[in-house]
């Protein structure tokens, strides 16, 4: 897989998610879509430098935020220590290897940005079980995933988004494509779908 963390030593900002319009419309389309005004538990896998984290904790009673990279995690940190925000566990790991919940633990909305591409058809496959069983009936689950084609890439968008569709159980609620990324929101019904 990649090397993230030398990525992130390499450059404050590799992807300019602070700066390119790309990435600041993404956050705002991904943080439009939500449907609640307020969350008691989110989780974002792949949270990188706090680019959605920061604004989705003002929503959020705690937000779980996960990356493989320390010095990501770092920067999310002072990130969130500048802006007084206090509800954000942040943890360093390799989803889905490691599981940054709790056995029995759930939360009501579940983010997978710019992540699930890296992974393999296995990998894949094991992070939209935990996924799905760590969302809670009548949460939300957002994957918002760059289109094109690049070197790293293990799966194709698309296809990513089609396997959590075909999860019975999910409704999906948001779809939105466009030339640059795929945005999807399902909502987890109580029932399963007939």
């Amino acid at each position: 897989m990649t090397d993230f963390d030398a990525i992130y030593r390499a450059s404050k900002d590799p992807w300019s998610v602070h700066t390119a319009w790309y990435e600041q419309r993404k956050r705002d389309l991904v943080l439009a879509s939500l449907a609640q005004p307020r969350y008691t538990a989110a989780l974002e896998l792949g949270c990188g430098i706090g680019q959605i984290t920061a604004p989705l904790a003002s929503r959020c009673h705690v937000v779980h935020a996960v990356d493989m990279s320390p010095t990501a995690i770092q920067r999310c940190r002072e990130r969130l220590h500048a802006q007084s925000i206090a509800n954000v566990a942040l943890q360093v790991m390799t989803v889905p290897q490691a599981w940054p919940l709790h056995p029995g633990e759930s939360v009501d909305l579940v983010i997978v940005s710019e992540l699930a591409y890296y992974l393999p058809p296995e990998p894949f496959e094991q992070l939209l079980q935990q996924c799905f069983h760590s969302l809670s009936a009548g949460g939300q689950w957002v994957m918002c995933h760059y289109t094109p084609d690049f070197d790293d890439r293990q799966q194709a968008t698309l296809a990513l988004h089609e396997a959590v569709h075909r999860l019975d159980g999910l409704v999906r609620c948001v779809a939105h494509e466009d030339r640059q990324f795929r945005l999807d929101v399902w909502h987890k019904s109580k029932e399963p779908r007939s």
